[in-house]
């Protein structure tokens, strides 16, 4: 079956060119993706590893589910804002 996987910026650690929280996408059918807002490819590369899984499957198998909703999974974006002027995004993935 297709599902749409949607992921939404939770938050932000220091300062993101890009998103904003609350900006989101959508990957369609789990393939397409769609998106009103500019889609950061370094954040697309930590997703990229997880996307077709998490369509499948539950995110406790991978280690990916949330404290409060077990339902929706967890990433980061590879920034390491400590270390440079940017910002490490959290990004909350769920199933539609």
């Amino acid at each position: 079956t297709n599902m749409d996987i949607v992921v939404t910026v939770k938050e932000i650690r220091g300062h993101c060119p890009t998103y904003r929280v609350g900006d989101s996408f959508t990957l369609k059918a789990c393939y397409q993706l769609v998106s009103d807002v500019p889609v950061c490819m370094d954040g697309l590369a930590a997703l990229m590893p997880y996307y077709n899984a998490l369509r499948v499957s539950e995110p406790a198998q991978w280690g990916l589910d949330g404290k409060e909703d077990k339902s929706k999974a967890y990433i980061q974006c590879p920034d390491p804002f400590d270390c440079t002027n940017g910002g490490t995004v959290i990004f909350e993935i769920s199933k539609q």
